[in-house]
């Protein structure tokens, strides 16, 4: 029998839910590293990371009674910890550009494969692009929201995510020829 991932950690969840302080340093304790890789994939600066996860753990805590296993415990937290960065860009001012006039499929994009690339270099290559591709390498690739969900998150079309995505992989993919 297979369990649902929804209800994961579901008693220490509920403990919380009732302000049992112990309950929620374990929760805490559980998740904070994963949330912290989150926060420096978006932000790439450890003392805003560690701002963003201190601040989604205190809003998750407090908004806690409103969590109802929709999904896993740890995605509602990432979608906090993602949000809060995002808008912790937003605040810095650094504008995902929009691509409305441009075409969002690119018919001579050449498949990679995956034996070809080394992560570190793939690494290295997302560091270099511009945030606004960043972000949208980091939530498509990596955090595996579509392109609806990503046009949400960052108040886009989801044609321009789909063109975002699809120029930044380009860029990606030069930088790393480069390397």
């Amino acid at each position: 029998m297979e369990t649902d991932i929804r209800f994961t950690h579901q008693n220490l969840v509920e403990q919380c839910k009732m302000g049992n302080a112990s309950s929620q340093y374990e929760l805490y304790s559980l998740y904070v590293d994963a949330m912290f890789n989150v926060g420096m994939r978006f932000l790439g600066n450890k003392e805003d990371a560690e701002d963003i996860v201190q601040d989604s753990f205190v809003d998750a805590f407090k908004k806690l009674h409103t969590f109802k296993y929709e999904s896993s415990f740890g995605g509602w937290l990432k979608r906090i910890v993602i949000n809060k960065s995002i808008n912790h860009l937003k605040a810095k001012r650094v504008p995902v550009v929009p691509m409305e006039a441009h075409e969002f499929y690119l018919a001579d994009e050449e498949p990679v494969e995956a034996d070809a690339v080394d992560v570190q270099k793939v690494k290295l290559g997302i560091a270099k692009l511009p945030e606004g591709y960043q972000q949208i390498i980091n939530l498509y690739l990596i955090e595996g929201y579509d392109h609806v969900e990503i046009g949400e998150i960052l108040g886009i079309s989801s044609n321009t995510s789909k063109s975002q995505y699809h120029r930044s992989k380009k860029k990606l993919l030069k930088i790393i020829s480069e390397l």
